[in-house]
């Protein structure tokens, strides 16, 4: 990137290296807005001095054959106009056009800053008795348009930047903090870890906790992407930012400042911009040959026309001049930094938080994406699948007594039973003398009977026979690959629960949103294959890995790019980590509470797998949109170049130097706008 875009363009660096939420987003919205102010400002007076140094231009007159108003002193308007417009709306230029030089990295400033320059010595020089055409005229309507030109750059990044903002004005400056039975108001910043606040109704989350007291339903939608709301009860994580709904939370705070997500959220959007892809070091080489290219093309065009017109220098001058004008790489250098600013605000709007720029860009190459199946697929907890009973208990008298057994087990199966007779709103049932059977069950007096929860073997130790429904509903759940625990009244069994792995509702839209793209799908896991399979089948998955330790999950991305697949490989981050560092694009899902995830170069911020499918989208659009405008930027320097030297002269056609920045201008007007067509892109859907 030039100097000028470092400068004024809106790399998010200073955002970058911020330390806090109100630092970095005071970064990201000073530096942007102060430019755009100062870009504005010196547009509107410039071309408020470039109105009376056309009028009073002759040179111009005599190229339109008009006459303009004429009194004592007026041939002097046009240079002291000009020279207030070189020195006060050309100054950025030079500026960054003399780092350029300095620092032996030549591109848009330089070219500027020279054809300026020697437009205006040459002027000057005509004004003070040399013989030829001054060119006050059309320095200053060079000066002014390609201000025009980089206050809508600098507006439209600053645009494309306003997530960072949007997030921001989530937290709010002040929260109740709870002291023994009364509550006081605190700045937000004096806030500890460990601190109790309360949250009411409609109020904002201000900091990370755990819920201690209240129910409520909460928005997480500008963080995770997902618009409904969440349900948080006692033990439920809340993140800053979020929005309450009609319930009063109480929350133990455990993170704050730069720790909690919002501000991770915050700084993945600011790295992701401040990052380059492919395409954007393309551009910058481009920016930097074209100088060379530009200078060159400037001297041969000199050279020639000398020889050809040695008798007229100001035609030979002019010439130059509208070479080095039209050759500024300012679309060029616009092309790439626009897209990729827009990209990553628009992923992050919609949960999708791009950590590196190369792995957006590489997404639209992906051939195969492979799932980790626990926590992406599925949401790494146990439910009731089904439940048999035998002799004439019902199915929810059965789930009545496990879960009564079962209520003070923290294991993953008791949960499931216990929760299934919540979604049920079964009735609670008396328990007492609760045992944990390790390994094998759990066992309890239900209101005044012994009731006996437990894995098969239970039932092989104790010599207990099953009735045949139940051997074949066992044997049905085993080739599904179901875990199967069985209920028993004293040495009765009245019949089983069958429990598999939660699919996350949105898996299989989103495997089919996948295939719809042509693109392969397939599923890794450590599970058998009886139930690899069997998950695989529900979601329309056949390309399945199963049994693989979590050091082999790597190897299988291996395998895969071995047989020439791009691949992307989406999991939970947890133990997926070499595996995710290995794929082509590395995805982590469920992590709208950890972002700070190092080995995943794209994070989604909630737990929809669905979002896969988004990425892609927006890959390919964004990619298609830098392809665009790498197009129009490089095409029109290719055809303008040679216009502006003058190679179709002998047809007729000769570009004016005011006419080169009028087209120069136009060129990045069209880049701005195309990039910004992207906001039109369509995620979710």
């Amino acid at each position: 990137m030039d100097h000028s875009q470092m400068d004024h363009g809106g790399s998010t660096g200073s955002a970058t290296d911020a330390s806090s939420v109100p630092e970095l987003v005071e970064g990201h919205e000073h530096g942007h807005m102060d430019h755009v102010a100062m870009f504005r400002r010196r547009f509107w007076v410039s071309l408020i001095l470039t109105i009376p140094t056309l009028v009073f231009s002759t040179g111009l007159q005599d190229i339109l054959n008009l006459s303009g108003p004429r009194f004592p002193g007026s041939e002097w308007i046009p240079a002291v106009f000009g020279l207030a417009i070189f020195v006060y709306g050309g100054r950025t230029f030079l500026i960054d056009g003399w780092w350029e030089l300095r620092h032996r990295q030549p591109g848009m400033m330089l070219l500027i800053s020279l054809a300026i320059v020697v437009a205006f010595a040459y002027s000057a020089a005509v004004t003070l008795g040399l013989h030829g055409m001054d060119f006050w005229w059309e320095l200053a309507t060079l000066i002014t348009i390609m201000l025009l030109g980089h206050w809508i750059e600098m507006a439209a990044v600053m645009s494309a930047g306003d997530a960072l903002g949007e997030l921001a004005t989530l937290i709010p400056d002040v929260a109740d903090v709870v002291h023994g039975d009364h509550t006081m108001s605190m700045p937000v910043s004096r806030i500890a870890v460990d601190d109790v606040v309360l949250v009411r109704p409609g109020g904002s989350v201000p900091v990370d906790g755990e819920v201690t007291d209240g129910d409520s339903d909460v928005n997480e939608s500008l963080l995770t992407g997902e618009s409904a709301a969440v349900a948080k009860s006692v033990g439920s994580e809340v993140v800053a930012g979020s929005v309450n709904g009609s319930g009063a939370l109480t929350i133990r705070v455990t993170r704050v400042g730069d720790d909690t997500a919002l501000a991770g959220v915050m700084k993945l959007v600011a790295e992701a911009q401040a990052s380059k892809s492919g395409a954007q070091l393309l551009a910058d080489r481009a920016a930097g040959w074209l100088f060379y290219i530009a200078v060159g093309a400037a001297i041969i065009t000199g050279g020639v026309w000398y020889l050809i017109m040695p008798g007229d220098p100001n035609f030979v001058l002019e010439r130059v001049v509208t070479v080095l004008v039209i050759a500024c790489p300012h679309a060029l250098g616009l092309a790439i930094p626009l897209v990729a600013q827009i990209s990553t605000s628009l992923g992050a709007r919609h949960g999708i938080l791009v950590r590196s720029r190369a792995a957006l860009e590489d997404a639209r190459l992906v051939s195969i994406v492979l799932f980790d199946k626990t926590g992406t697929l599925t949401e790494g907890r146990q439910g009731v699948d089904s439940v048999v009973t035998v002799g004439g208990t019902t199915e929810d008298e059965l789930l009545q007594l496990a879960a009564a057994a079962e209520t003070k087990s923290e294991h993953p199966i008791a949960r499931a039973i216990v929760d299934e007779s919540g979604t049920r709103k079964l009735r609670k049932l008396r328990v007492a003398k609760f045992t944990s059977l390790a390994g094998r069950g759990v066992e309890a007096i239900v209101e005044g009977e012994a009731i006996t929860v437990a894995a098969p073997r239970v039932l092989t130790e104790r010599g207990i026979q099953m009735d045949p429904l139940l051997v074949h509903a066992t044997r049905d759940a085993a080739i599904d690959g179901k875990t199967v625990v069985y209920v028993l009244r004293d040495d009765a069994v009245l019949g089983l629960i069958a429990l598999v792995d939660v699919f996350r509702p949105e898996s299989v839209e989103a495997v089919a949103k996948l295939r719809a793209r042509g693109v392969r799908v397939a599923m890794l896991t450590g599970d058998s294959h009886e139930v690899a399979n069997w998950v695989g089948a529900r979601l329309g998955i056949d390309e399945i890995f199963s049994e693989v330790l979590p050091a082999e999950k790597s190897q299988v991305v291996e395998r895969l790019q071995a047989g020439g697949a791009k691949v992307a490989m989406v999991g939970d981050g947890v133990n997926d980590a070499p595996a995710l560092a290995r794929a082509d694009v590395g995805i982590a899902i469920g992590a709208g509470t950890n972002v700070a995830i190092e080995s995943a170069g794209i994070i989604l911020a909630s737990s929809d797998p669905r979002g896969v499918a988004d990425i892609l989208k927006l890959s390919r659009a964004t990619y298609r949109k830098m392809v665009q405008n790498l197009l129009w930027g490089a095409g029109y320097n290719v055809v303008g170049i040679p216009l502006a030297a003058g190679v179709l002269f002998g047809a007729g056609i000769l570009l004016a130097p005011a006419v080169g920045a009028i087209l120069m201008s136009a060129s990045t007007i069209v880049v701005a706008l195309n990039a910004q067509l992207l906001r039109r892109l369509r995620l979710g859907s």
